[in-house]
């Protein structure tokens, strides 16, 4: 790692102060926390204005540096709280000189892992591969609260990759480098070093005459990742198999011993088994005698006597007691021989199961690698790059569900690094997917079960009216918090506003007309064919749409007049793509059909497009959609993990909101701006703000 602090002419102005503080890990508890670098600049100062500065930054340095193991994003963040405290405190004793004029910045490294905090004018780039990017883009600055004073507010962090460079600069030299293009200069540099660095500046020497401020420049080289490699997986300590050990119960066992005698053999003399040769007469010339037999020569054999073998005397007294022995150790021996197979059985196991740890250690460092690219193009900041970080998070959150459902049969230590990989992949997607928490949602109502139990709601104008499936009765909730039970003679399963009315359905075919606090007309609807099955309604231009679950189909039912409907017509083309298994429809000029995962929008009855798939957690059985063409946003009710996503009608999403109070989540409203939210779950009627 390379450190260069460039002071431009300090005594130039001198009603401004600059300073940077760089400390470098000392011992073994530092080194958990890793490198700390700072820079202040205070405009407008005051003789006391560089001991402000060393104090503030002695301040986070000590707390930082404090042996407690944590993380170093949560070190800093504790620091800052700290430094927070020290800066209140100097309001309090009527030190205010530099509210308004003080800028700081507090980086730290730690292995290829940075945070850093901002307050006040000073800018921070990165150099990466000849690009700069704007580091202070990524981080949200808030007002600052004159008190309870909160200077530092956020942090940024990011992963870093080899000859990154980060540059931190005072508001002038900011300005100085954009004109002059010296930042430009330095990634034409990249990878950079001392010499081109000094080159560059002195190229424009002269009209650094003229500048006043302050360069921290930090360049990240390769022996400052020498320690980036994680040893996720723990080896076992294993000891080498001895048969020796394992057999040792079964050879203390005494046998008896039996000694064989065995005879001698005999040796048998080389001659004898030598063949004789003759040699043949001459014969006499001219003389030839009559042909006679002649006799064949056998090789003679000795006679071989064959030895008695005879079996050693045993004692069989002796041998009865060393049987009775023997005896006495069968079960040793039993319980040895179960033994060692099953630490042979164990040794195979553990073969295998440390071969399983290593694929599963393989796929951990993949999916970390993927975690790292993707923090690279958050730190762009450009929408193209932030929503392919997205899509990494997504698929190393997928990659990583098979490992964290064995987690639990794994090495702790192994856990540990799961899990930390599985809460880094959980607060980048949380972050990108715009998921709020709500710990306690407001509460605008709650029934009494002995009085009505809702399933359904619809909010007209500034009132709520609720009903069942189940049973009889509407419920209207007004905008005082005052209600009333209606009675009726008939249970509803949908509704929706229609002018200065809401109609009713009730299964299978009634629609009653709901106007000035009473239920009045009524109409029977032709019914499209048999055994249908109406789940969801919707209206748009008086015309009437049903989603019929069964045939994945939309019945639409187009407006005559005076509360009468014409005949039933199926809207979605049987040609194109339907949805599977729907739940739940929303009309505003397209359809909206919501099933188990997606979002599937039709228009003039073909299908166009599927929505949803990037969302975060992704959709599980949700049970309604809402829009209107009034409102640029769809609304997604999905039970199964407590909340309620709203996204534009592109499928980017605006917000999403979650509480562990919504357990029993049952239908919503939506105001007629969109602004406001009214959640049924269970007996409670909860309200949010968009």
């Amino acid at each position: 790692m390379r450190i260069f602090e460039f002071y431009f002419n300090p005594k130039l102005k001198p009603d401004l102060v600059f300073e940077s503080f760089c400390y470098e890990p000392e011992n073994i508890y530092e080194r958990r926390a890793g490198s700390l670098y700072m820079v202040g600049v205070i405009k407008n100062a005051l003789p006391k204005s560089p001991r402000l500065l060393d104090e503030l930054s002695r301040t986070i340095k000590d707390r930082y540096y404090t042996p407690i193991v944590r993380s170093p994003e949560k070190t800093l963040k504790e620091s800052l709280k700290r430094a927070n405290s020290f800066l209140e405190n100097l309001v309090q004793r009527g030190d205010v000189s530099w509210l308004g004029n003080l800028s700081f910045v507090t980086l730290t490294v730690q292995k290829a892992e940075f945070n850093l905090s901002k307050v006040g004018n000073l800018k921070t780039f990165l150099i990466r591969k000849k690009r700069v990017v704007d580091i202070e883009k990524r981080i949200r600055f808030e007002d600052i609260e004159p008190y309870p004073l909160k200077i530092f507010l956020n942090i940024v962090s990011g992963k870093l990759i080899e000859e990154d460079v980060i540059i931190v600069l005072s508001q002038e030299v900011a300005d100085f480098f954009e004109k002059e293009a010296i930042l430009d200069g330095l990634t034409k540099l990249y990878p950079l070093d001392e010499k081109g660095i000094i080159d560059l500046f002195n190229s424009k020497k002269a009209k650094f005459q003229e500048l006043a401020g302050i360069c921290l420049m930090i360049i990240f080289k390769e022996e400052s990742f020498k320690s980036r490699k994680r040893n996720i997986l723990v080896q076992p300590k294993t000891q080498e198999f001895s048969f020796k050990q394992a057999l040792a119960p079964i050879l203390k066992i005494k046998l008896p011993k039996i000694k064989l005698a065995l005879p001698k053999m005999p040796s048998l003399s080389r001659s004898l088994l030598t063949r004789p040769v003759t040699k043949e007469k001459e014969k006499p010339v001219g003389k030839e005698k009559p042909k006679t037999s002649k006799k064949r020569e056998f090789i003679k054999i000795p006679k071989i006597s064959i030895p008695k073998f005879t079996l050693p005397k045993i004692a069989l007294k002796n041998l009865k007691e060393k049987a009775q022995a023997f005896l006495q150790h069968k079960n040793t021996i039993l319980i040895s021989g179960l033994i060692l197979c099953l630490f042979l059985g164990f040794l195979i196991f553990q073969r295998e199961a440390s071969q399983q740890l290593k694929a599963y250690q393989t796929q951990l460092t993949q999916i970390q690698k993927q975690i790292d690219l993707a923090n690279s193009l958050l730190i762009l900041n450009k929408p193209q790059s932030i929503k392919e970080a997205q899509g990494i998070f997504q698929k190393s959150w997928q990659d990583l569900d098979s490992i964290i459902k064995i987690a639990s049969t794994l090495p702790t230590s192994f856990q540990g690094k799961v899990n930390y990989v599985r809460n880094e992949i959980l607060d980048n997607l949380s972050q990108l997917s715009k998921l709020e928490e709500i710990a306690n949602p407001e509460i605008v109502f709650e029934f009494k079960s002995k009085e009505f139990v809702p399933q359904k709601m619809i909010l007209k104008q500034n009132d709520i009216y609720f009903f069942s499936p189940y049973s009889k009765g509407i419920f209207k909730l007004k905008e005082d918090n005052s209600s009333q039970l209606l009675e009726s003679n008939q249970e509803f399963s949908s509704a929706v506003v229609w002018q200065n009315s809401i109609i009713f359905f009730s299964k299978p075919n009634q629609i009653i007309s709901f106007q000035e606090g009473r239920l009045s007309q009524n109409f029977s609807l032709e019914i499209p064919y048999p055994n249908f099955d109406f789940n969801d309604l919707a209206i748009f231009n008086s015309n009437l749409y049903f989603l019929e679950k069964k045939a994945s189909q939309i019945v639409k039912y187009s407006y005559l007049e005076d509360f009468k409907w014409d005949l039933p017509q199926l809207w979605i083309n049987e040609q194109t793509q339907k949805a599977i298994e729907p739940v739940s429809l929303a009309i505003d000029g397209s359809a909206w059909i919501l099933d188990q995962k997606h979002i599937n929008k039709y228009s003039i009855g073909l299908f166009k497009e599927n929505l949803g798939a990037d969302i975060f957690p992704l959709i599980q059985s949700p049970s309604k959609i809402f829009t209107s063409p009034f409102l640029p946003y769809l609304y997604v009710l999905e039970p199964a993990q407590n909340r309620i996503i709203v996204l534009n009608k592109t499928g980017e999403i605006i917000k999403q909101f979650q509480s562990q109070k919504f357990d029993n989540l049952l239908d919503f409203s939506v105001s007629v701006d969109g602004k406001t939210i009214y959640l049924l779950s269970g007996l409670k009627v909860y309200k949010i703000s968009l």
